[in-house]
């Protein structure tokens, strides 16, 4: 294992430094003191598992771009745009993030323990068998699944008051692919005009347990417990939502 302070170091030089040790075949990095450092583990391709574990807070883009098997484990908060296009790997933030996560994100998985932003999960998609997962263990701002083209999104309200939807308006906005899971109410006002709710069925939990149990593990949140009737399905009705706005 290889112990980096990051303190007051340039962002750019502490990115040079995590590629650098990697590079000498470092498997287990751990980045202490990251105060707002941005694109950390950013367009990383490896080939080996790799750890990244951050201390404090991390900053704007990290993960965005990345590949392969890299997990980056932040035991604190993190800020916007995580996972930007990442292609493959998996980030754990244990505290709130910011706006923007998983932009197009194409595969691998975004793990957070408490509230995110606004437009989470927008233009998320998917390729055969490479899905995306999203998971938000208390609330998102408005847009949340924004134009979703494919993959897994999933917004648990663990912290929430009995009646209070983990979701805000707008919700899936534009959605023409994938699925999102909200366990919790959510108003039809709520939700683009684009998807419909339903109730999450066998084969949906089937999908969805192994998720949940993974995000739980990840968290320390063994003694949680889920049913399947706690979650609402949302998912598009129609491929082309705006096909009349572009198209005669």
């Amino acid at each position: 294992m290889k112990t980096i302070d990051a303190g007051k170091t340039h962002y750019k030089r502490l990115n040079e430094q995590i590629r650098q040790a990697i590079t000498e075949g470092e498997t287990h990095l751990k980045l202490l003191n990251v105060n707002g450092h941005r694109y950390i583990g950013a367009g990383l391709h490896c080939k080996q598992p790799v750890l990244i574990e951050i201390f404090g807070v991390a900053g704007n883009d990290m993960a965005g771009f990345m590949n392969g098997p890299v997990t980056i484990l932040c035991n604190s908060n993190a800020q916007d745009t995580l996972c930007n296009t990442m292609n493959d790997g998996k980030v754990v933030v244990r505290g709130n993030a910011g706006d923007v996560l998983g932009y197009g994100m194409r595969g691998g998985k975004l793990f957070v323990r408490g509230n995110v932003g606004y437009r989470v999960g927008i233009h998320m998609k998917q390729y055969e068998g490479q899905v995306p997962i999203l998971v938000v263990g208390n609330r998102a701002q408005d847009f949340f699944g924004e134009y979703l083209a494919g993959g897994v999104l999933v917004a648990l309200g663990l912290d929430l008051e009995a009646g209070e939807s983990p979701v805000g308006d707008y919700v899936a906005t534009g959605m023409h692919g994938g699925v999102i899971f909200i366990r919790g109410p959510v108003e039809d006002f709520r939700l683009g005009e684009e998807v419909r709710p339903f109730a999450a069925e066998q084969d949906d939990w089937a999908r969805l347990k192994p998720i949940l149990d993974e995000f739980a593990a990840d968290m320390g949140l063994e003694g949680v417990g889920f049913s399947p009737d706690e979650f609402i399905k949302l998912q598009p009705v129609s491929t082309r939502p705006y096909g009349k706005l572009y198209a005669y």
